[in-house]
């Protein structure tokens, strides 16, 4: 992952703290909760349905479903399990509700070029970026 210290891109659980000021070579280990993750799970995102019911190119687990509710708004749900003639579509992060235990290893840390300020949506001073 490529990230523009002080850039538009926000990294997960305040990672972008831990790793501010690291050198190429640096190792940073801690924990996140579900909070600082990708949230807790919401059984309200969860849908069961007979498969009968699921057209047959939705029927495997890992099948991408898009679902539009009332208000136009669209969801992408994953096929999460398929078990007793019942298909659950999920549209919660498959990491929601975990705690993660995350790595990091700094490989490089340089000053950011154009190209990536224009990757990241800025026009400012160039920031170092870190690899």
């Amino acid at each position: 992952v490529s990230f523009i210290v002080g850039g538009n891109q926000e990294l997960i659980g305040g990672m972008d703290a831990a790793i501010r000021g690291k050198q190429a070579g640096d190792e940073v280990n801690f924990e996140l909760s579900p909070e600082q993750g990708f949230g807790h799970h919401d059984p309200d995102l969860t849908f069961a349905d007979d498969i009968n019911n699921v057209p047959p190119q939705f029927r495997h687990v890992g099948a991408e479903v898009q679902m539009q509710n009332e208000a136009g708004e669209i969801k992408t749900f994953f096929v999460s399990r398929i078990e007793n003639g019942r298909l659950t579509i999920d549209a919660n992060h498959p990491l929601a509700g975990k705690r993660l235990q995350v790595h990091v290893r700094i490989s490089e840390v340089r000053e950011a070029t154009r190209e990536d300020l224009a990757q990241d949506g800025q026009a400012c001073a160039i920031p170092p970026a870190l690899h």
